[in-house]
């Protein structure tokens, strides 16, 4: 049996992150089954492996940005007579139109029912749909890394699921669960001392909890000997508890030189609106000091163009990058399928516009502020975001980064931002044309 587990091409090129779910499948598939011929393929880094793909099953993994795309190359790979299982968040939220193009859908996490898939496909019994369980974390596969090469130069180690909070525009809590699931630690040293390189990614939703400070100076901790260094995303909250600062000092000594943050909203009226309060916690900008204050980097990730926002908001993130002294990386609101704010927004969405559309790069429903329309949104967030990503702002930051992490936490600093700032000025110029041909029509009209 041959097996190709795929990733289909991000919005706006390639990154070299290598996507987690290819190597970690390739890991359960060889537990059950080590006869099995597995082939990687990430679409980004080699669209062209579609074309010359041979094997019995193809298992592609989906995003709701990658959603179209995923389902071309299943047409494709279906027309050739090779059978498909989608899984992902997207095929999860949106089974019954995932299975339009496929011949099996997985619902919800892999481990407990990916045997099953590969058993009835042998059998030549594939079931329409798969619906996995939230089991414990204590028995997963070390992933295959450096299974998956061109180009892709840093790995994913996970160590935990689930999400207690309530934020309306995330899709981890309705896939994962509310129950926070930590694996052993252990397990993740075994993990991290695996991978290849000499830096890795922390690709938990959250690296450490309120509640659970002591866990993640436990692991980090542990960690200290593995030699590599690391960046994870981390939630504001917890750097202000009492257990703040010990916390934050293990996990640099552990190797951390960069945390990606959720700042989520530039205004306190949108952060309400998305119930993201007790994430963030009641001081922002003083947790963020503090990470600084521990000689970690911070990046804060946030949205613009909610329906609270206002167009004030894209100039003032330019003016928090500059007080805060970190890297910004925006991103219009998406409302994804599965979420509360997907509800909150279904009379405001504009229907016309399909999943290719949900990358961030554009305005998906209606404004009550008449000023601001789509076009508006999507130049003001353009403008806004090359103005942040500018080279001499970049340039600038890097020399604010932390002395503690020289040099790789500089380096890192500029691998961060140069390949966002490429995707952002491609995606503009795609934008620009997308614009100026509805013109021409309209004109022409």
């Amino acid at each position: 049996m041959k097996l190709a587990i795929i990733k289909p091409p991000l919005p706006f090129g390639s990154t070299p992150v290598a996507p987690p779910i290819l190597e970690y499948l390739a890991a359960l598939t060889r537990r059950v089954d080590p006869n099995i011929d597995i082939q990687l393929i990430s679409t980004s880094a080699t669209p062209d492996a579609i074309d010359k793909l041979e094997c019995d099953l193809a298992a592609i993994s989906l995003l709701t940005p990658t959603s179209v795309p995923g389902y071309r190359i299943a047409d494709k790979l279906r027309a050739r007579g090779i059978k498909v299982v989608f899984g992902g968040m997207h095929a999860s939220a949106m089974p019954e139109e995932a299975k339009q193009y496929g011949d099996a859908v997985v619902i919800g996490e892999a481990e407990s029912i990916w045997p099953e898939v590969l058993k009835d496909f042998s059998a030549g019994q594939l079931k329409p749909f798969y619906r996995g369980e939230q089991i414990a974390l204590d028995d997963l596969p070390t992933p295959l890394y450096g299974m998956l090469q061109d180009g892709h130069r840093f790995r994913i180690v996970n160590t935990s699921r689930g999400c207690p909070y309530n934020c309306t525009f995330c899709s981890v809590k309705p896939f994962m669960g509310a129950d926070i699931r930590f694996r052993p630690i252990d397990h993740v040293v075994r993990d991290v001392c695996a991978i290849p390189e000499k830096m890795y990614i922390n690709g938990d939703e959250n690296i450490w909890w309120q509640g659970f400070e002591q866990r993640a100076i436990d692991m980090f901790t542990a960690l200290k000997g593995s030699g590599k260094k690391w960046m994870g995303f981390g939630s504001l909250r917890p750097v202000l508890t009492p257990a703040g600062s010990r916390m934050l000092n293990a996990a640099r000594e552990s190797g951390m030189l960069t945390v990606w943050v959720g700042w989520d909203a530039i205004s306190d009226d949108s952060l309400s609106a998305y119930k993201a309060n007790g994430k963030v916690g009641v001081d922002r900008e003083r947790a963020v000091r503090t990470l600084r204050d521990h000689g970690i980097d911070v990046s804060l990730f946030y949205m613009l163009g909610s329906r609270e926002d206002t167009m004030d908001d894209f100039k003032r993130s330019i003016e928090l990058a500059d007080r805060l002294g970190v890297s910004m990386h925006p991103s219009l609101v998406v409302p994804y399928p599965g979420t509360e704010l997907r509800s909150q927004y279904e009379p405001y969405l504009y229907k016309e516009l399909g999943w290719e559309h949900y990358s961030g790069a554009y305005a998906l429903f209606e404004h009550p502020d008449p000023a601001m329309t789509p076009e508006a949104r999507e130049e003001a967030f353009y403008e806004s975001s090359l103005e942040i990503l500018s080279l001499p702002r970049v340039l600038r930051h890097m020399f604010k980064v932390p002395l503690s992490g020289f040099p790789y936490a500089h380096i890192l600093s500029l691998m961060n931002q140069l390949p966002v700032r490429k995707g952002m000025k491609i995606a503009y110029e795609k934008w620009k044309e997308e614009k100026g041909e509805v013109r021409r029509k309209q004109l022409l009209g």
